[in-house]
């Protein structure tokens, strides 16, 4: 399959990246964001656009995809709700609507996160929920990942200070995490291989989340 990334500079794209590169299933990967990811294969091709929001420049480059696997975001702390709706919403969506008119039937993945809720009382739950419904109204195939702990492998690391020194903290207590609360982690290795699973052959619902996507990454 060929299969567009954007987000492929943070930690869940990283991991992402690595995981398409290593797939045979996955026959070309195209990169889209603001940075370049610094990674060099013979699968993977990389457009630098530095404006999200409008993808009409680069249209041409988007249309032939079997999946788009949306791994950009950011955190909402100290973010204003208008500020981060516009990353996590209209990114979003400028690139959902692009792609489902470019590739119909095509499938979408979003990374999302635990606790998700368009009603919900936190700011940055809503906005997701709302991207999460406008996504499952796009005429594509449209899944929905939300992790809850996730830890990065094979050398993948936060682009966030704070993050990343809490993983190192937190990285020998990983094994204990996994036995006590198997449904509620996941590693950064397996949402590549569960992202790749649902472009192959789908899921049997929607919405997945820590325990789904361990399992599709068996």
């Amino acid at each position: 399959m060929r299969v567009i990334l954007f987000g492929a500079t943070g930690m869940v794209g990283r991991g992402v990246l690595r995981e398409c590169l290593l797939a045979d299933r996955v026959d070309a990967v195209l990169t889209v964001g603001r940075a370049p990811t610094g990674v060099v294969h013979g699968k993977l091709r990389e457009i630098t656009h530095r404006d999200l929001l409008d993808l009409a420049p680069i249209e041409a480059e988007l249309a032939g995809y079997d999946a788009c696997f949306f791994c950009l975001g950011v955190s909402s702390a100290g973010m204003s709700e208008r500020d981060y709706r516009r990353i996590t919403y209209d990114v979003t969506l400028a690139a959902g609507r692009t792609l489902a008119r470019l590739n119909p039937g095509s499938t979408f993945v979003y990374v999302s996160g635990a606790g998700t809720d368009a009603q919900g009382r936190s700011m940055w739950a809503r906005v997701k929920g709302a991207t999460e419904n406008a996504l499952l109204e796009l005429p594509f195939e449209a899944y929905m990942f939300r992790p809850g702990y996730i830890q990065p492998m094979h050398g993948v690391t936060s682009r966030t200070r704070v993050y990343r020194l809490a993983y190192v903290v937190t990285r020998p207590l990983y094994p204990i995490l996994r036995r006590l609360f198997a449904s509620a982690v996941t590693t950064t290795e397996r949402i590549g291989r569960a992202m790749i699973a649902v472009a192959e052959r789908g899921a049997p619902k929607r919405i997945l989340g820590p325990s789904d996507i361990n399992a599709l990454a068996a």
